[in-house]
């Protein structure tokens, strides 16, 4: 069976909403729903677009890619291009009958492990 671009943005679509839907989890109470969005298919930017409440809880610019053959290095070019100054690319990707997967820089995730060790979260 052809896919069709309709599909494809759909596939697409669902995995933006999953991404906005565990932020939004994530940081409610202190947000709203409104603070944290899906970009409508087919603009520019960002996948996941911030409020500047949200902007200021989260330090990431989610690119969500939902296809059965990614080519990172694009889609890492598109998010550091899509991405506002003093914000992490994360590239979130999934494919059919996978879990979704993040790709973020390594020093961002070393980072990420220095926070937890010295704050004693690691246990």
């Amino acid at each position: 069976m052809a896919k069709t671009a309709k599909s494809s943005k759909a596939k697409g679509r669902r995995l933006q909403n999953l991404v906005r839907d565990a932020l939004r989890e994530i940081y409610t109470p202190e947000l709203h729903e409104d603070d944290i969005k899906s970009q409508t298919m087919g603009m520019t930017g960002e996948d996941i677009v911030f409020s500047p409440a949200a902007r200021e809880m989260c330090s990431f610019s989610f690119e969500c890619k939902n296809v059965e053959r990614l080519q990172m290095w694009q889609a890492i070019d598109q998010c550091e291009k899509n991405k506002p100054d003093n914000s992490a690319p994360a590239i979130v990707f999934k494919k059919n009958g996978k879990e979704p997967y993040i790709a973020i820089p390594f020093q961002v995730f070393c980072d990420m492990l220095q926070l937890e060790y010295d704050t004693g979260e690691s246990s």
